[in-house]
């Protein structure tokens, strides 16, 4: 099993109401489970990752986008070197699970 892993975020772009982050993990990284009040969107810019949300696993890679819906717990697995970017907004509050 692996040990999870906080990945390196980056501000990009921050709006009045949105911000934009760049999430950086490498591959074998299981990211933190969590969820969110509010939805969001993440966008894969570089690498591949499983997503473990809703008793699924979806498989994004480079291109992908996918919505978040609030209040669903999920996490990443890092399948090679990962950078994403992930949108949301300001008022967004995370919840992180063990």
């Amino acid at each position: 099993m692996n040990n999870v892993t906080n990945p390196k975020v980056k501000l990009l772009a921050s709006g009045s109401k949105l911000v934009a982050k760049q999430m950086q993990a490498n591959a074998g990284d299981l990211l933190p489970m969590h969820e969110a009040n509010l939805e969001s969107i993440l966008f894969i810019h570089e690498g591949e990752c499983i997503l473990h949300i809703n008793n699924e696993e979806k498989q994004l890679k480079p291109g992908d986008a996918i919505i978040i819906p609030q209040d669903v717990k999920h996490q990443i697995m890092v399948k090679s070197d990962l950078k994403g970017i992930h949108f949301m907004p300001k008022e967004i509050e995370f919840q992180f699970f063990k």
